[in-house]
């Protein structure tokens, strides 16, 4: 700590609270502490040479002369010196740059190339330009060729899955120390970013084919075997529809005889009229019973019942109850050990029960996981409805035509794509709604009516017309 001079005196400031520790200088201290650093970092004076502290200057001495610039030179040699407002672009640093590839923004140079011209002086200026443009048309040449094959280049598949990490050496790592994160963080800093797309781009909802092939019994000039498989499966989809339509019909239409309109009323009158009759005389009955009842007990009696109290048991009446419970608890634990002892002898049995349960219990999880692993191939329910496979598109024997001029058109290739799109959990089910029109009241105009028919005439037609109306929606009721 560096001593204090003897003519000044320390301040004392009260330390009591922690705020006034605050106010406490240390600056001695510090100064003191960074000192002692410096020493150990460089050394003390007293363990260097004379050779490391001093130097000596063996060069003659110059007798300085000093020039003065006129205002004129100062500004040529400030103009000469960068602008301070770029200062702090400037890179100072003796780092290497750790990105190695960078985006250099090369200037566009317009009109002639004057760097050339200068390094080539033997050239005359015009041969130069002619050069430079010539050489100019041959790199435009080669990148319209270069364009035009990536257009045309299709040997990259755009559904494979391609992992960056295999492109750059050193990020993929069996042991998997490297993240995902992380190499894409190195990628970036060695010049190959790429955009961190989210966890959910990854996912797949579905593990079925993105693209499945048609039937090839399906095309315009099929083979003979490729048309008749086509033909069994429809036949076999239909058979299944038809299955399943007749047995909606036997437990559901099938299942109720049809009446008459008379004994359909008839039926109906006993359903809600049941049980009428039988509450009445149950009321009867009750009447009855509590008229007796007054007329019998006209005697004086009180409100609250009377309290009947159990007899005492006797001694030989316990003793006859606790020797009947200790017989009953002796015969129970007889029974168990019993039990145990035939569990014993049946242990091959139990065991073998065991291990057919187990077995059940595999099976079990054998067949959910398969369950399971057959629902990540089938089509997910996104909406109201559930999907179904269209019909399939088939061209009858007698429509076969052989060639695409004649051929008759079948199916529609957008409606395929939205249905494989909704098959892929691209797009929710949906099913066409049929709008119905609303009815529209006519009304005959005053002039298009005929002059000859009177007031009296359309006030009976009118009456006629809501008689007739009136029958037809009684008949209907029935």
């Amino acid at each position: 700590m560096t001593a204090v001079e003897p003519g000044t005196k320390k301040k004392r400031i009260s330390k009591k609270n922690k705020s006034a520790w605050r106010k406490t200088d240390i600056q001695d201290v510090e100064q003191f502490l960074e000192d002692q650093r410096q020493e150990e970092r460089v050394g003390t004076f007293t363990e260097k040479q004379d050779e490391d502290l001093f130097v000596l200057d063996s060069s003659p001495l110059k007798a300085k002369t000093t020039t003065v610039l006129s205002i004129k030179q100062k500004r040529k040699l400030n103009a000469k010196k960068p602008m301070r407002t770029f200062q702090p672009m400037e890179n100072t640093s003796k780092v290497e740059d750790p990105i190695v590839k960078r985006n250099h923004v090369k200037q566009k140079k317009n009109g002639r190339n004057i760097e050339l011209e200068v390094c080539n002086p033997t050239k005359p200026r015009h041969r130069q330009a002619n050069s430079d443009r010539g050489q100019y048309y041959v790199k435009m040449e080669q990148r319209l060729a270069d364009k035009k094959a990536k257009k045309t280049n299709f040997e990259t598949d755009i559904w494979e899955d391609v992992d960056f990490r295999d492109k750059i050496p050193g990020l993929k790592d069996e042991k998997g120390w490297i993240s995902r994160d992380l190499a894409l963080h190195i990628a970036g800093n060695v010049g190959k970013k790429l955009v961190k797309t989210h966890a959910s781009m990854h996912h797949k909802t579905i593990k079925g084919k993105k693209f499945v092939a048609p039937h090839p019994g399906m095309s315009y000039n099929p083979t003979l075997q490729a048309h008749e498989q086509l033909l069994s499966q429809v036949v076999e989809r239909e058979e299944g529809i038809i299955q399943k339509e007749k047995h909606l019909k036997r437990v559901t239409t099938s299942m109720f005889s049809k009446v008459t309109p008379e004994q359909r009323d008839e039926r109906r009158l006993m359903e809600m009229s049941a049980g009428l009759d039988e509450d009445e005389k149950e009321e009867e009955s009750e009447q009855e019973e509590s008229q007796e009842a007054d007329s019998s007990d006209k005697a004086y009696r009180t409100i609250n019942a009377a309290v009947e109290r159990d007899a005492k048991k006797s001694k030989q009446a316990r003793r006859k109850e606790l020797k009947q419970k200790e017989l009953q608890r002796k015969t129970e634990l007889k029974k168990k050990l019993k039990q145990q002892t035939a569990d014993l002898i049946r242990i091959k049995s139990i065991r073998h029960e065991l291990d057919d349960e187990a077995e059940d219990l595999n099976d079990l999880k054998k067949r959910r996981k398969q369950r399971a692993e057959k629902k990540k191939f089938e089509p997910k329910r996104l909406g109201r409805h559930k999907f179904e496979e269209p019909d399939v598109d088939v061209n009858m024997p007698e429509d076969l035509a052989g060639n695409l001029r004649n051929v008759k058109p079948e199916s529609n290739l957008l409606k395929d794509r939205f249905h494989l799109l909704q098959k892929n959990n691209m797009l929710p089910t949906t099913v066409a709604v049929n709008r119905k029109k609303s009815k529209v009241k006519r009304f005959e105009r005053n002039t298009h009516k005929d002059p000859g028919t009177s007031y009296q005439d359309l006030a009976d037609r009118r009456r006629a017309a809501a008689k007739a109306a009136k029958q037809t929606k009684d008949t209907i009721k029935i």
